[in-house]
């Protein structure tokens, strides 16, 4: 008996284990916490915010209830579509693990109760743009993809609110600093985006998705459009230093950033192969991390 109740006891936390390795994968814990992490991080940059455990933990959570809200949503949507591709394949929807019911529930509750923690302990506005930013993701956004490449332009938006949001969140308004901080990640996704859709472009095209601006698939144009996205970067990357956010150090240090992407970029529009877009791919992910703690770091206190 008692061998039997330790067998069923592991069983159980093997299916327990399993059960939260799936709602990882639902709301892409990664790209979830990098998205986050944009808004932890503009949230600090506000204009007399200080660093407080409690408010950025808060913070972290209600974003990561929203952004989990859009991205199973996203999965929902995607089930047969992800089912088709390698790299997606394996998700929990898409793999039959997790029922769209399931999702579409989870997603219905963590938005509401993030968009709510925003609205509690933050400010109106900060739900109100959340609430918005998780409905452009999910329901302009993810169909779009199918469509037309402007999908790409519309995800942008969601994609680099989350700059706006910890910004509001800090100040209660709309001012120039969140919308330099949005620029600033809005541009920066289209040679990190593009440089994705050229590597896994095999995949994308079996399930229909229209993610490169050309319709003939990886070409010039697209490597081209790279670069120009990476070269607008760099006077946009001035912008925390001219209004005063941040100081000369993290205005060399992005200036740098930039210059390397933009090298990448052009890297990427002479040799036209999926080792160069990898290259820029990861590049990009370096990138962020690299030029918003930089601007933290060298926050200017007024």
């Amino acid at each position: 008996m008692e061998m039997m109740s330790t067998t069923e006891n592991i069983s159980t936390s093997f299916k327990v284990a399993a059960k939260v390795k799936d709602y990882f994968q639902l709301i892409k814990f990664t790209l979830s916490f990098t998205v986050v992490f944009s808004c932890v991080i503009c949230y600090l940059l506000a204009p007399e915010i200080t660093y407080n455990l409690k408010m950025v933990v808060l913070l972290f959570v209600a974003g990561m209830l929203v952004t989990g809200s859009a991205n199973a949503i996203n999965q929902a949507v995607e089930k047969d579509t992800d089912a088709m591709m390698k790299r997606t394949g394996k998700r929990p929807v898409a793999d039959g693990r997790m029922s769209q019911q399931e999702a579409y529930t989870f997603a219905l509750v963590a938005g509401v109760v993030g968009v709510l923690l925003m609205w509690q302990f933050f400010n109106l506005t900060s739900a109100l743009l959340s609430a918005f930013s998780l409905f452009l993701y999910a329901y302009i956004y993810t169909p779009l993809k199918k469509v037309n490449s402007i999908a790409v332009l519309v995800g942008a938006f969601p994609g680099a609110l989350p700059c706006l949001i910890g910004w509001v969140a800090g100040t209660g308004e709309f001012s120039v600093g969140g919308w330099i901080l949005f620029g600033m990640q809005f541009l920066w996704q289209f040679p990190h985006f593009w440089a994705i859709a050229w590597v896994a472009h095999n995949d994308y095209s079996k399930a229909g998705f229209k993610l490169l601006p050309s319709d003939k698939g990886p070409t010039k144009f697209t490597a081209l459009q790279s670069v120009v996205y990476a070269l607008i970067m760099i006077p946009v990357g001035i912008l925390p230093y001219y209004f005063n956010i941040s100081g000369s150090l993290s205005l060399w240090i992005v200036l740098i950033c930039n210059l390397c992407m933009v090298a990448q970029c052009i890297r990427l529009y002479i040799e036209m192969d999926v080792k160069a877009a990898r290259r820029v791919m990861f590049s990009s992910y370096i990138y962020l991390p690299i030029v918003l703690l930089a601007l933290l770091l060298d926050k200017v206190n007024s």
